[in-house]
């Protein structure tokens, strides 16, 4: 049974940074396209950033150049480092991995991040 596990979010102010985790298990990790997205009251779901299998990376413009994406294939974990925060970042914060072949999505159960002004 695959599980992804979120851990980091909080209420931080304006400007500050945090960092998001996700543990999987039960999928072949290293070959997974792995993301974080996040969900604001009233919005869709948004990519906020992916990495491959292969360490390529990619940002919404909204978050590049604060956010950063990275995976650790040993310790099964995908993070997100958000620095310079800001109010419009605040949202429920969800990863996810997708391998297979039909493709398949897996989905976390969400973090919440709150950004004061």
């Amino acid at each position: 049974q695959v599980q992804l596990v979120e851990s980091g979010g909080s209420l931080v102010q304006a400007g500050g940074s945090l960092r998001l985790s996700c543990a999987a298990s039960g999928i072949i990790f290293s070959i997974s396209h792995l993301g974080w997205y996040r969900q604001a009251p009233g919005n869709q779901r948004e990519l906020v950033a992916s990495i491959t299998a292969g360490y390529r990376t990619n940002y919404a413009d909204s978050v590049r150049g604060r956010f950063t994406i990275s995976r650790d294939n040993a310790k099964n974990t995908v993070t997100l480092q958000m620095n310079a925060l800001r109010p419009e970042d605040t949202a429920v914060y969800y990863c996810k991995a997708s391998n297979g072949n039909p493709l398949r999505d897996y989905w976390g159960q969400g973090t919440q991040v709150t950004v004061s002004s």
